[in-house]
């Protein structure tokens, strides 16, 4: 059976090869950043969609959560499909870019995961803790650990809560702060990691099952199509938008990821 990347990039590839196959102007290309799940795979879905208008749908892969916003800042790719808006906003603040959301498709549920322990109880006095790097990911992580009785946060609705914010630690955790594709590769070395779901899921992780705590299908952290704010009247991202709201989508998304990934539309 193919890997669900295997199949992302296979897909991928073909349109690339279709593209060769009938030339396309520069106006009915979009190029759009996604990290592997479920972003390209939802995009993957919708892109017959788009073709059906005329648009031929280019998506580009990303492990990280920099370049997608670089490059399309920089006009190197036309939107991008990965983000929570405390993360974009966070990023726009430190890099100076103005990126700007278009619509907003989905949640994932944000959990801690581990390869030690089997219940979030047996976190034993001095358990280490890996937690994402960047600001928003940081508070997301501390606030979820929080919610949980494991740490008390000064302040749990700071959404850029840091390190330096934990009023209590009743159990002395150690806190180990990685880049976020980083994360599942750790488990083996940690008592828990806190993982953004896409990398969950690309690591094999079942949020609703593997995950020792998870956020609540009331997150506020709604994954986001982002474009240059002098881009999103593009009719192109328009009709974007309006596919990754689609009944399709909300479908696959139903069917595909069974509550790890939930439609916000």
């Amino acid at each position: 059976m193919l890997s669900r990347r295997h199949l992302i990039l296979t897909g991928v590839a073909a349109s690339a090869l279709a593209a060769c196959g009938k030339p396309a102007t520069k106006g009915n290309v979009l190029s759009v950043a996604a990290t592997a799940v479920p972003h390209a795979e939802i995009l993957k879905v919708i892109t017959p969609d788009l073709a059906a208008k005329g648009i031929t749908l280019d998506v580009k892969v990303f492990n990280d959560y920099v370049q997608p916003n670089l490059q399309v800042d920089q006009g190197l790719i036309d939107a991008n499909y990965f983000q929570t808006l405390p993360y974009l906003d966070s990023f726009n603040k430190e890099r100076g870019t103005k990126l700007v959301t278009v619509v907003g498709v989905h949640v994932e549920p944000f959990g801690g995961y581990s390869r030690k322990h089997k219940v979030i109880a047996d976190l034993p006095q001095g358990a280490v803790i890996a937690v994402p790097n960047d600001a928003s990911n940081t508070g997301r992580a501390l606030i979820l650990l929080h919610k949980n009785g494991l740490i008390t946060l000064k302040d749990p609705s700071n959404i850029n809560a840091t390190l330096k914010d934990i009023a209590g630690n009743p159990k002395g955790f150690a806190f180990k702060e990685l880049e976020s594709p980083s994360l599942p590769r750790v488990l083996p070395e940690v008592d828990l990691a806190l993982i953004n779901t896409n990398y969950a899921l690309d690591a094999k992780l079942d949020p609703k099952k593997d995950a020792l705590i998870i956020e609540g299908s009331d997150s506020p952290y709604i994954n986001y199509l982002v474009a240059r704010s002098d881009e999103t009247d593009d009719p192109r991202i328009r009709a974007l938008a309006e596919a990754l709201t689609s009944q399709k989508v909300k479908d696959f998304i139903a069917k595909t990821y069974n509550g790890a990934v939930i439609p916000a539309f």
